[in-house]
C-alpha cells in the first residue's frame, strides 16, 4: 500500500446521485463480507464466555453484587469490545486494500466518504448485538439495577461507535492493522494511559470508565471526566477518525 497524488481518486470523482442507494449497497457489500463464519465464530465465544462467568458470579451471590457488576463490565469494555471491534472494524476496508479488491471500487464514481461510513456501520451493526449485546445481559444477570444497566448501555454505544471509526482507519492506514491495533489496546490503553492524566485523556477506555462511574457514582481508575466530556469526546473522536479514513483512503493505492 502506498500513497498516490489524489488525482483520480475516488475521493475527487463527482458524487452518485442516488448517495443513499450508493451507500446501502457498500453497507450490505461490506457486511457481508467482513462478517464471515471464522470471526463471527471466534468472537461470539468469547461473547459467550463473558455471559457464563457472569452467570458463575451471579450464582456465588456475591456480597456487594451492584459492585461486581460494575467491576464486570469495566473488564469486559476495556478488553472485550475493543478487541471484538477490531477483527471486525479492522477488516471491513482493509481486507479489500491488502488483497487489490479495493480497486474495483474505485471503477465507479463513489465518494470514499460513503466507503468509509458504510464500513463503520457495517462494524457496528456486528459488534452491537455480538459484543455489546451480551455484556449488557451479563450485567443484568449480575445485577438487575437500573443505573447499572443504563450505564452499561450507554458505555457500549459511545465506546463501540468511537472503536469501530479508529479500527476501521486503521485497517485503511496500515497494511497488517490486527497487531497495530492489538498493540494500541494491550500497551496503550492497557498500560501507558494508566501513567498520567494526559496519557488517559488518549484512551477511550477512560471515558467510557467515566460514564459508567458517573451514572452509578462509583469511583473507577481513570474516571476523572464529566459525563458530557465522556460522551461527547468519544464521538468527537469519531467523526475525525472517519473523516482521515475517508481522505488516507483517497489517496491510497494498492502496490
Amino acid at each position: 500500500m502506498t500513497d498516490t497524488h489524489p488525482r483520480q481518486t475516488a475521493g475527487t470523482r463527482s458524487a452518485s446521485p442516488d448517495t443513499t442507494a450508493v451507500l446501502g449497497a457498500l453497507y450490505r457489500l461490506l457486511l457481508r463480507n467482513v462478517a464471515t463464519r471464522g470471526r463471527v465464530v471466534a468472537v461470539g465465544a468469547l461473547s459467550a464466555l463473558s455471559v457464563f462467568t457472569a452467570v458463575a458470579v451471579h450464582a456465588g451471590q456475591p456480597e456487594d453484587p451492584a459492585r461486581s457488576a460494575l467491576d464486570f463490565v469495566n473488564g469486559n469494555i476495556t478488553t472485550l469490545v475493543p478487541i471484538g471491534v477490531l477483527v471486525f472494524g479492522a477488516a471491513t476496508i482493509g481486507d479489500l486494500i491488502d488483497d487489490g479488491s479495493v480497486v474495483y471500487l474505485w471503477l465507479r464514481p463513489i465518494p470514499t466518504r460513503l466507503a468509509v461510513l458504510a464500513a463503520w456501520a457495517a462494524t457496528v451493526t456486528i459488534a452491537l448485538p455480538l459484543v455489546g449485546l451480551p455484556i449488557l445481559l451479563s450485567a443484568a444477570i449480575i445485577e438487575p439495577d437500573g443505573s447499572i444497566i443504563a450505564a452499561t448501555a450507554t458505555s457500549l454505544a459511545v465506546g463501540i461507535a468511537a472503536y469501530s471509526a479508529i479500527f476501521v482507519t486503521a485497517g485503511i492506514r496500515f497494511k497488517r492493522a490486527l497487531p497495530w491495533g492489538l498493540a494500541y489496546i494491550l500497551i496503550w490503553e492497557g498500560f501507558v494511559a494508566s501513567a498520567g492524566e494526559t496519557a488517559a485523556k488518549l484512551a477511550v477506555r477512560s471515558y467510557l470508565r467515566s460514564i459508567l462511574s458517573n451514572f452509578t457514582g462509583v469511583e473507577l481508575k481513570l474516571a476523572s471526566y464529566p459525563m458530557g466530556a465522556a460522551i461527547l469526546v468519544p464521538l468527537a473522536v469519531t467523526v475525525v477518525a472517519l473523516a482521515y479514513a475517508s481522505w488516507r483512503l483517497g489517496r491510497t493505492d494498492v502496490a
